[in-house]
């Protein structure tokens, strides 16, 4: 099997992607761009070496676990921090479809700068 060229820029977004995904898997990722799961990891591994972050370093979610938003939210002090979680969630929600979109476009450009028709 043929290996595959990848730009340096579609690498950056790639793994821009992943790091910008809560809760993403290295398999969601890699399936919804079409690349394969241990390709994704190494570029995820270097861009984080390059940067001097750990290859485990945690990613912060901004989620709130289901068992605390069962809880009473009386206290002011826990509603505030209950919808900041959300916003960083919602956040993150909206870099990840403003980079997909950003590579969609790419592509959509880049195919039909070779059809010749």
């Amino acid at each position: 099997m043929a290996m595959k060229d990848y730009s340096d820029e579609f690498k950056a977004d790639a793994v821009d992607l992943f790091e910008s995904t809560p809760g993403a898997t290295y398999k969601s990722i890699a399936a919804d761009l079409g690349i394969n799961r241990n390709t994704l990891r190494n570029w995820v591994l270097r861009a984080r070496e390059v940067r001097g972050v750990g290859p485990d370093a945690a990613r912060d979610t901004g989620t709130v676990p289901r068992a605390a938003q069962a809880t009473t939210a009386a206290d002011a002090d826990e509603r505030i921090r209950q919808l900041e979680a959300r916003v960083a969630e919602l956040e993150a929600s909206e870099r990840k479809l403003a980079t997909e979109r950003d590579i969609l476009r790419k592509a959509a450009k880049y195919f039909a700068g070779e059809t010749n028709w």
